[in-house]
């Protein structure tokens, strides 16, 4: 692992089918054509990964749901932030994502899409393995449901299956911070990164399905500048320096990966967007409960 706090210039980068590669043409396209040389726009398709978007409607496959009944294995704490979704790993479609995921179980996330400013931890995951006994919890007894304003924002969370598409997703932020100081470069190797950010912006509404939630892939949100990966990595560090994480948690975007970004869509929220990231070698160890999150919002 990188040390703390020091911040390497890095594209995930992933293999990709051709098929799905081919679903960026239009991207291609338009971006040679706003005169950006083939061989640049090559190099950022290489940055391509598979995502799994869910929705709540289309014709994919039944992956999970929002909502439903909170089923935890007796030793697993309940966790303090709300229940968001549940996710069949078993379901999704095979290459719909690049992440180390368990083949089966089922993931189980849960966060509070409020920001104070201070970039805290809302949010954890927690993985039950296939075949765990489970028991039913109670889902509001956190201590957001003693609030009328936050028990309202959780009562208006969505409900309803989720079925999965696999996209392709290619990055949505376009520069690295200088480690050191707050001095921003475009994405190394790539001089016209904000050009190429700004055409997917342009552009992948035509190419990809929409969702409200996504497996894998890269994060996006409003304002897109930096990796939204970078502020969960930021939150982490900091988390681990109030609480025992039991190990390292390291300062390196490139040690991380996005393992789900949620747009809530509820009233009161718009443009809300929850990222959970985790460790890579954690998700490779299962060791979900060491997942962070944050959320953006704009209000």
């Amino acid at each position: 692992m990188a040390a703390a706090g020091v911040v390497r210039p890095w594209l995930y980068g992933s293999f990709m089918t051709p098929e799905l590669r081919d679903t960026l043409s239009p991207f291609r396209d338009k971006a040679i054509a706003q005169g950006v040389p083939a061989g640049e726009v090559e190099r950022w398709l290489d940055s391509a990964r598979p995502c799994a978007t869910l929705s709540q409607g289309g014709g994919g496959p039944v992956v999970g749901m929002f909502g439903g009944p909170l089923m935890l294995p007796a030793d697993t704490p309940t966790p303090v932030f709300p229940f968001v979704a549940s996710i069949d790993l078993a379901a999704l479609p095979d290459g719909a994502t690049d992440l180390s995921l368990p083949p089966d179980g089922h993931l189980l996330l849960f966060a509070f899409p409020d920001d104070d400013g201070d970039l805290v931890n809302i949010g954890e995951v927690v993985y039950v393995p296939v075949g765990a006994a489970t028991e039913e919890r109670d889902k509001n007894s956190g201590f957001w449901f003693e609030i009328d304003e936050y028990r309202e924002m959780v009562e208006a969370f969505p409900r309803g299956r989720l079925r999965a598409t696999t996209n392709a997703s290619l990055p949505c932020h376009h520069a690295v911070q200088v480690s050191g100081n707050t001095h921003t470069v475009p994405l190394p190797g790539h001089p016209r990164s904000r050009k190429l950010a700004e055409l997917w912006e342009q552009t992948r509404g035509d190419i990809v399905t929409g969702g409200p939630l996504q497996i894998g892939g890269y994060a996006s949100e409003e304002a897109v500048h930096l990796d939204p990966v970078s502020s969960v990595v930021e939150c982490a560090v900091k988390t681990a320096e109030a609480r025992d994480w039991g190990g390292e948690m390291s300062g390196a975007v490139e040690d991380w990966v996005l393992l789900a970004d949620w747009n809530p869509r509820i009233e009161g929220r718009e443009g809300a967007v929850v990222h959970w990231a985790i460790q890579r070698e954690d998700l490779t160890a299962r060791r979900f409960d060491r997942t962070v999150a944050t959320v953006f919002w704009n209000p």
